[in-house]
């Protein structure tokens, strides 16, 4: 992966209401305190930032869009609100040639039910087939049905059961693994 094809991936988006940036590390200081809401990563093994201070070098890593071999582009958008600017959570993908074995999501308690994340993951989705990324593969929690419902939204469909595929807490947990193929044209 080329950093000029990582940064091609990782362009500015913009949808009806929404503003995604690549994301940098100074957007640590507008999202450190809605990712520190533990209801969060109910669904997630991830926890949440020790301090905006180890946000912000946690970000900066990922400021380079490649992974420290180059084989991957790592792909990082904050979705804001257009009308008063307000960043709503984050929007990972990794991308290898033309698949995105990668695609997972975050957003602040604020955001939930307004479909923002519907509108933001639709956007980058459309952006990455436009850009000839062909697969995208998103696992998500056995229970998880608000990002179950995003990912059949923007055409994502399950394609198997992952047992014992994550720990959260101290507890081994199912996943299910949802697929979106491109589109093909003849």
């Amino acid at each position: 992966m080329t950093p000029e094809r990582a940064a091609a991936l990782n362009a500015s988006l913009r949808t009806a209401r929404l503003a995604l940036e690549p994301l940098r590390a100074a957007h640590a200081d507008a999202l450190f305190d809605a990712l520190r809401d533990e209801a969060l990563y109910a669904w997630v093994s991830a926890t949440a930032p020790a301090s905006v201070d180890a946000l912000r070098v946690r970000w900066e890593r990922l400021e380079s869009r490649l992974s420290p071999d180059g084989a991957a582009a790592w792909l990082n958008w904050v979705p804001r609100r257009a009308a008063d600017g307000v960043c709503l959570g984050r929007i990972d993908v990794e991308v290898i040639g033309d698949e995105a074995p990668n695609v997972g999501y975050m957003f602040a308690r604020q955001a939930w039910g307004h479909g923002y994340a519907r509108e933001a993951v639709g956007a980058v989705v459309a952006h990455l087939d436009a850009l000839g990324v062909r697969r995208m593969v998103a696992a998500v929690t056995v229970g998880n049905e608000a990002s179950r419902k995003v990912l059949e939204a923007v055409g994502f469909t399950r394609a198997r059961l992952i047992p014992e595929a994550d720990v959260i807490r101290g507890v081994k947990c199912d996943e299910v693994e949802f697929v979106r193929e491109a589109r093909r044209t003849p």
